[in-house]
C-alpha cells in the first residue's frame, strides 16, 4: 500500500493538506471524496522520492471513448461548476477539481482539453466550442455571454437550471412511455407463445376427432401455422417501420411531412406541440436573459428544434426580426401557438420583459405537458385492456366453439 500527499478543498472552500494510504491513486481519490473534499492535487510519496512526481492536472493520456455525454452527467457538471464559481474559485481550479472527480469518459477528457486550452490563453467559451459532442451552441453562447458581461457564475446557474428542467421534462415523457411499451411487449410475447405452442395442440385434437370446424376456428388455426413458420417476421415489422421513417427523414421534405403528420395524431400531436413550445420558449428565454442577442438566440432555437414544422416557424420569426418586425406576427399567422402565448410574448416585447414572459410560457406549457402525459396514460390503459381482452376472448371463443359442438354431439 502506497502513501499519497494531497491538497483538497472542503465544502466551504478552505484548503486542506494531508496524506492518505491507499493501494492506487484512484482509491486514494475515492477515500478523499468520501471525506467530503474536492481533490486539487495528489502526489504519490514513493514516486516523489524517485524524482518522478505524479501530479493531478498534468498532461494526461487520453483513453478511447465512443458516444456522447448523457444529459444527467452534463447537468451535474454544470451545477457543480456554477457552485464552485459562485464560491469565488478561479475557473482553472474549478475545472481541475471537477475533472479530478469524474470517471473516465468523453466528458472527463473534454474537460482535460478545456483546461489545457484555457491555460494556453483561450477563453472558456472558445475551449468549450471545440467539443460540440459535450457542449452545444446554446451552452457555448451562454458561457460567451457570461464572459462578456462579467457574470459567468450567474449565467452558469441559469444554464444549470435550464439543463435540469429540460432533463426533468424529458425524463417524465420517457418514463411515461415505459409502462405501455412493456405491456405491449409482454402481450405480444404471450400471444406469440399461444399461437406457436398452444393452438397446434388443439388443432391436433380437432383433427383426431375429425370435427368440422367453424370459420373463426379455421382462421385461428391458419394464423397459428403462419406464426409458427414465419415468427421471425414479427420483430421485422416494427424494425422495417422504424427504418422507413429513418429513410423518409433523410430528406427535408420527408421529415417535414412526418413531423406535420405527428401533429395531427389525437392527444399525441398535442403532446408533441406543447413539448416543442415549452422547450423552445425555455431555451430562448434563458438565452435572452443571459444577454445573448435575440437573432443569435433564435438561430440556436431553430438549430436545436427537433420538429421541422417548428423549425420553419422559428426561421420565419428570425426573418421577421431581421427585417425589423416583431416576433408576434409570424407566431400568430402559423396557427401553431395558442393566442395566450402570442399575447404574453406581445406584452413581453412591449414592456421589454421578453425573457420573463418566455420563461412563464415555458412554465405553463411544461405543466400542460405533465397533464397531457397523465391523460395519455389514462387513455392507453383502457385501450390496451379492451384490445387484449378482445384478442384473448376471440381465441377462447374460436377454441371452445368446436368443443361445445363436440359435447352437444356426445349428449345426443
Amino acid at each position: 500500500m502506497a502513501s499519497f500527499k494531497y491538497e483538497a478543498m472542503d465544502t466551504t472552500g478552505t484548503e486542506v493538506k494531508d496524506s492518505i494510504d491507499a493501494a492506487t491513486e484512484e482509491e486514494a481519490q475515492q477515500k478523499i471524496r468520501q471525506m467530503g473534499y474536492f481533490v486539487t492535487k495528489i502526489t504519490e510519496v514513493a514516486a516523489k522520492k524517485g524524482g518522478k512526481e505524479k501530479k493531478k492536472g498534468g498532461k494526461k493520456k487520453r483513453g478511447f471513448t465512443i458516444g456522447g455525454v448523457s444529459g444527467k452527467a452534463l447537468c451535474t457538471f454544470t451545477r457543480q461548476f456554477s457552485t464552485l464559481q459562485d464560491a469565488g474559485l478561479p475557473i482553472l481550479r474549478s475545472l481541475r477539481i471537477l475533472e479530478g472527480q469524474m470517471k473516465a469518459g468523453v466528458l472527463k477528457y473534454a474537460i482535460a482539453d478545456v483546461i489545457e486550452d484555457v491555460e494556453s490563453g483561450s477563453t472558456l467559451s472558445e475551449a468549450f466550442g471545440k467539443h460540440p459532442k459535450c457542449f452545444d451552441r446554446l451552452y457555448v453562447n451562454m458561457v460567451k455571454a457570461g464572459e462578456a458581461g462579467g457574470a459567468l457564475e450567474v449565467i452558469l446557474q441559469r444554464l444549470a437550471d435550464f439543463k435540469e428542467k429540460a432533463q426533468t421534462l424529458k425524463r417524465k415523457i420517457t418514463g411515461a412511455m415505459i409502462y405501455p411499451s412493456v405491456v405491449i411487449f409482454v402481450a405480444v410475447s404471450i400471444l406469440t407463445f399461444i399461437m406457436i405452442f398452444i393452438i397446434p395442440k388443439f388443432e391436433k385434437i380437432f383433427k383426431d376427432f375429425g370435427m368440422k370446424l367453424p370459420a373463426l376456428t379455421l382462421y385461428l388455426m391458419s394464423t397459428s401455422r403462419w406464426v409458427s413458420v414465419y415468427w421471425y417476421v414479427l420483430p421485422l415489422i416494427p424494425l422495417t417501420f422504424w427504418l422507413l421513417l429513418k429513410v423518409l427523414r433523410m430528406s427535408r421534405t420527408g421529415g417535414y411531412v412526418l413531423d406535420r403528420m405527428y401533429l395531427w395524431i389525437p392527444v399525441v400531436g398535442g403532446l408533441i406541440e406543447k413539448t416543442a413550445i415549452a422547450q423552445s420558449t425555455r431555451t430562448l428565454g434563458t438565452l435572452v436573459s443571459s444577454g445573448v442577442p435575440i437573432l443569435e438566440g433564435l438561430a440556436i432555437v431553430k438549430a436545436t428544434c427537433t420538429n421541422q414544422v417548428f423549425e420553419r416557424l422559428y426561421q420565419r420569426v428570425y426573418e421577421s426580426i431581421r427585417e425589423g418586425d416583431t416576433i408576434v406576427q409570424p407566431l400568430r399567422e402559423s396557427k401553431l401557438v395558442d393566442d395566450m402565448v402570442v399575447n404574453m410574448i406581445d406584452v413581453g416585447e412591449e414592456t421589454g420583459d421578453l425573457d420573463t414572459m418566455l420563461n412563464k410560457v415555458a412554465d405553463i406549457y411544461e405543466e400542460e405537458v405533465n397533464i397531457l402525459v397523465e391523460s395519455l396514460l389514462s387513455l392507453l390503459e383502457p385501450i390496451m385492456i379492451v384490445f387484449l381482452g378482445g384478442v384473448i376472448g376471440g381465441i377462447v371463443i374460436a377454441l371452445f366453439m368446436p368443443l361445445i359442438g363436440m359435447l352437444e354431439g356426445l349428449s345426443k
